[in-house]
């Protein structure tokens, strides 16, 4: 059984946020090609190759009042109708025909991000202080080719749960 989403936005930046939207991207094993960070000591590396974040989550940010919008956080894909609560380190996602992601970690978030609140307050989106609405890391188990609209699939349960 699968858990059914979509891909809303694929974003990319030569570093800083925001993150720009693109059409399509390739993704390797270092992440979405055309993104890059200026600071490697938090960003990036295999186990941080790739950064998503649920439309859902930003709709209800913005409906507290916060300006933010997808790419405003760094995040890499903006996935819309896969249960945020689910994406877990350990779990894995499908997105389009080949690309497989394994969640890593809960990012931390940092001063960098400020712009995309409204009161400053950055840390709304820290898994610590505020658990089920921080963003996730993912490794890259199978590279290829992304779009936008590309269905993304959540393994939830062992047989799904390979990169083959």
């Amino acid at each position: 059984m699968t858990v059914e989403g979509y891909l809303v936005q694929i974003s990319v930046s030569p570093g800083g946020v925001p993150k720009l939207s693109v059409e399509s991207a390739r993704v390797g094993e270092l992440g979405v090609e055309g993104d890059t960070h200026r600071d490697t000591e938090h960003h990036g590396g295999p186990d941080r190759a790739v950064c998503l974040y649920a439309m859902e989550r930003i709709r209800a940010l913005q409906g507290e009042g916060h300006p933010i919008v997808p790419g405003a956080l760094g995040e890499n894909l903006t996935l819309e109708g896969v249960a945020w609560d689910r994406i877990v380190p350990g779990s894995r996602l499908r997105v389009g025909a080949t690309v497989v992601l394994e969640v890593t970690r809960y990012t931390s978030p940092c001063a960098n991000i400020t712009d995309a609140f409204g009161d400053g307050d950055y840390a709304r989106v820290s898994q610590k202080r505020h658990a089920g609405w921080s963003r996730v890391y993912a490794r890259v188990l199978a590279p290829g080719v992304i779009r936008r609209g590309d269905p993304v699939r959540l393994a939830v349960d062992e047989g799904e749960n390979s990169s083959r």
